[in-house]
């Protein structure tokens, strides 16, 4: 035993790692040292290391705080909008849709010649104002009642139910649809009376210009009309889109997809179109004559 101490204590004289400039080497981080002692149960030694550690690196306790405030940073983030939070690595596609939809945006803005009395439509208003009118959906459902009101024949009547039922599946989705997306127009105005009426609140999809696409496809395809009439149903049509871009109601893109909409709502109505006597039926029942029905 005397002799494997001695040779020992020659071996660890003889190692360069015992040196005092090596000494810091052999041992292990103090870090990792509170963690042992925490384990090990020594718990009245844990606040004198974070005294030692404290008077000893000032500048290590400010690191640690930052790196503490970093880890909590998404916690924080959390309470902001999520327009307020900058994304660092964005992608192509996002890139893309937010320049599109930038550009869209300031053309928008730009083409709002119309809004207010000083701007630089305004001798125009007025008469861009009743366009829009055309397209809103009050006057064509009491017009279509008041002209199946007027028929006395059966194939006007069916024409006339179907297109009553158009205009009511183009008002229902397209409040639905700004319900769910609630975009705003370029401008932010308040929506007036008859919006509030018709439930056109929000600015997509546009609902004149969808129904504007479905009733010149609809009129076009159930009557018959000169290629003069058919060229300026189309054109009012398209029009009536471009008014309310002038007013500051909608974006372009709100108008080009009130279009693709109202095309989609005509091949449905194509799609299920009601026959002679289906239409008789619905005819009875909202004029309380049950005799067809016996």
């Amino acid at each position: 035993m005397p002799g494997s101490q001695t040779r020992s204590r020659a071996r660890d004289r003889n190692n360069v790692l015992n040196r005092p400039e090596f000494i810091s080497l052999n041992q292990p981080p103090r870090r990792e040292q509170a963690v042992g002692e925490g384990r090990g149960g020594s718990g009245s030694r844990r606040p004198v290391f974070r005294q030692q550690s404290q008077q000893e690196d000032p500048g290590g306790r400010g690191s640690r705080e930052s790196s503490d405030a970093a880890e909590g940073s998404p916690k924080e983030a959390s309470r902001f909008p999520e327009q307020d939070c900058m994304q660092l690595n964005p992608t192509f596609r996002g890139i893309a849709i937010n320049s599109l939809l930038a550009i869209d945006i300031s053309l928008s803005k730009r083409l709002g010649m119309c809004v207010g009395a000083h701007g630089p439509g305004a001798p125009l208003r007025s008469m861009v104002t009743l366009l829009a009118l055309t397209g809103h959906a009050l006057p064509w459902i009491f017009g279509t009642l008041i002209c199946l009101w007027r028929s006395s024949t059966l194939a006007g009547q069916e024409v006339l139910v179907n297109l009553l039922l158009a205009l009511i599946l183009d008002l229902m989705t397209v409040a639905g649809m700004q319900k769910l997306v609630k975009r705003k127009g370029p401008w932010d105005f308040p929506p007036g009376f008859l919006d509030y009426i018709a439930m056109d609140v929000y600015s997509f999809p546009a609902a004149h210009a969808s129904r504007a696409a479905m009733v010149s496809k609809f009129l076009l395809n159930h009557l018959v009309l000169a290629v003069p009439l058919r060229i300026l149903l189309y054109l009012w049509a398209f029009l009536v889109g471009v008014s309310r871009v002038l007013l500051g109601k909608h974006h372009l893109s709100d108008v080009g997809c009130g279009f693709a909409l109202g095309f989609l709502h005509f091949s449905l109505v194509e799609s299920v179109w009601l026959d002679s006597a289906t239409c008789q039926i619905l005819l009875s029942i909202g004029t309380l004559n049950w005799t067809p029905l016996l």
